[in-house]
């Protein structure tokens, strides 16, 4: 069954563009000119992955509303920016929002087509891993691949598909460092590497207001991150 993809975009033109291109890949689309619209077909089905501009409309920031209430549906849904807008301030937040990644409008065709079928990727990764991988357990956390779900001291945290592979990649085995190029790798991520800091971030907040005391994922500074064992936080 092919894939379903939700294109959000207010300029038919583009809208259009992309659709086509996205169809001869073999999706299924499913184009939206604004917000409104969008929301209200996504109240009777999801897609499987959502292509969202910012600016929507008369709604200048209708396209971070829309992300807001997608991840308030599914924390799993992948969930893409794509715009013209391309300040580091729109970037972050974005993904701030949850977003799994965030792409301006000069990005090719081949580009764009690539990153898409990498989230499509990691989504079957998770459904489809070998059994040994569906449950990880690093002392008080527990990840299930098969659930997508997570929890730290019994308490569950809800994380984006991007935050999970994250964790995953870093808790699987602690204590040792992940540089950025290797965690983009090593968890199948399509962010670029400079929002790497700010999916941590959001990462350390979501543990955090779970466990005050969450101090596990360390920065190394100019290598990368590690996640910290029980012996290195006793």
């Amino acid at each position: 069954m092919a894939k379903s993809i939700a294109i959000v975009e207010d300029d038919p033109a583009i809208r259009a563009n992309y659709a086509d291109a996205l169809r001869r890949q073999g999706y299924e689309v499913f184009p939206y000119g604004s917000r409104p619209e969008a929301w209200a077909a996504f109240q009777g089905r999801l897609p499987d992955l959502a292509l969202i501009d910012i600016g929507l409309g008369d709604e200048p920031e209708g396209g971070f509303e829309l992300c807001r209430a997608l991840r308030g549906l599914s924390a799993r849904l992948p969930i893409l920016f794509l715009t013209a807008r391309d300040s580091d301030f729109d970037i972050v937040s974005g993904l701030r929002l949850g977003a799994d990644d965030y792409l301006t409008k000069d990005i090719s065709l081949p580009h764009l087509l690539a990153r898409v079928a990498a989230l499509f990727r990691r989504v079957e990764a998770l459904t489809q891993g070998p059994p040994q991988e569906e449950v990880l357990e690093r002392g008080p956390l527990r990840l299930d691949a098969k659930r997508f779900t997570v929890a730290w001291r019994g308490r569950p945290v809800e994380l984006t598909l991007t935050e999970f592979w994250m964790v995953h990649t870093l808790a699987r085995f602690p204590g040792h460092v992940k540089d950025r190029e290797q965690l983009m790798r090593d968890a199948q991520l399509v962010v670029d590497e400079g929002t790497i800091t700010s999916h941590v971030k959001r990462i350390r907040r979501k543990f955090q207001a779970a466990d005050p005391d969450f101090d596990r994922i360390e920065t190394i500074y100019g290598m990368g991150y590690r996640w910290r064992g029980d012996e290195d936080a006793a």
